[in-house]
């Protein structure tokens, strides 16, 4: 592709660790994941009690989700669920906070639809069998809920590719916040301009890596096979990069634009 032929080698500029974004970049959600998920919230919230109209429901916590989510984008910082829930059912006439013990413990059920319907992208594994013989690795996602994200990366197989894994939730943080950056050069004890990102999300991940001194490739096989993203996880609203990158559809043409394709 044209991209390939611009970048004559990412390796001989000293890339010395790659970093990962998760959703989007190495697996993707299908199409009902999201509306599975929220079906199970409603179920779960149910079964605690609330007396809850489910079309009403759905509409304010679509409403309040993406009212919060709208917010942490303008500050950096990181929201949670129990928030969009709280908010929701405050919203419908229940009087709860956000840590009450009946959220948490409809956590789980909402986010077990992403454990039974996110897969990976074809040909990750073999392009992390390639660079972790290579370079340093690891994974840096926006997701609210860090024990779901771990789990997900668990059971799909990702966990041991990675030399550490950090997730948004957890800082407190989201991408593109230079802190969260920071941290992942942190955890490479490598310089930042040794450092290459990978993202599908423009802005949090591709100007958020460039903007911190990092290299970065804009990764486009979601975007081009039309795969919708996940709330809370992307994508920023922003349709291009800012700055002019490397952009790969597949992991073969990842590792060519590396310098590591067959």
């Amino acid at each position: 592709m044209e991209e390939d032929v611009k970048v004559t080698s990412i390796k001989a500029i000293g890339i010395k660790a790659i970093g990962f974004d998760l959703f989007n970049t190495l697996i993707t959600a299908r199409p009902h994941a999201v509306s599975e998920a929220v079906e199970r919230l409603f179920k779960s919230l149910k079964e605690q009690g609330f007396e809850l109209q489910e079309d009403s429901f759905k509409q304010a916590y679509r409403e309040n989700a993406t009212r919060i989510i709208k917010e942490t984008r303008k500050n950096g910082r990181e929201t949670h669920n129990r928030f969009w829930i709280s908010a929701t059912l405050n919203s419908l006439g229940h009087d709860v906070e956000p840590y009450d013990q009946r959220i948490e413990a409809c956590l789980d059920s909402y986010f077990s639809a992403f454990l039974d319907y996110c897969e990976v992208i074809p040909g990750t594994f073999e392009m992390l069998g390639t660079v972790t013989g290579l370079y340093k690795t690891g994974l840096l996602s926006n997701f609210t809920h860090p024990p779901a994200a771990e789990r997900l990366i668990e059971e799909l197989g990702l966990r041991p590719f990675f030399q550490f894994v950090l997730i948004s939730g957890a800082l407190g943080y989201r991408k593109p916040h230079p802190f969260v950056f920071k941290r992942m050069r942190e955890e490479f004890h490598v310089e930042s301009e040794n450092i290459l990102y990978v993202g599908d999300d423009p802005d949090p991940d591709i100007n958020g890596a460039v903007k911190a001194g990092m290299r970065a490739i804009w990764f486009t096989y979601a975007r081009d096979h039309h795969i919708p993203t996940v709330p809370g996880v992307g994508p920023s609203g922003a349709s291009e990069p800012v700055y002019d990158v490397p952009r790969a559809s597949t992991w073969e043409e990842f590792l060519t634009i590396i310098g590591q394709g067959v």
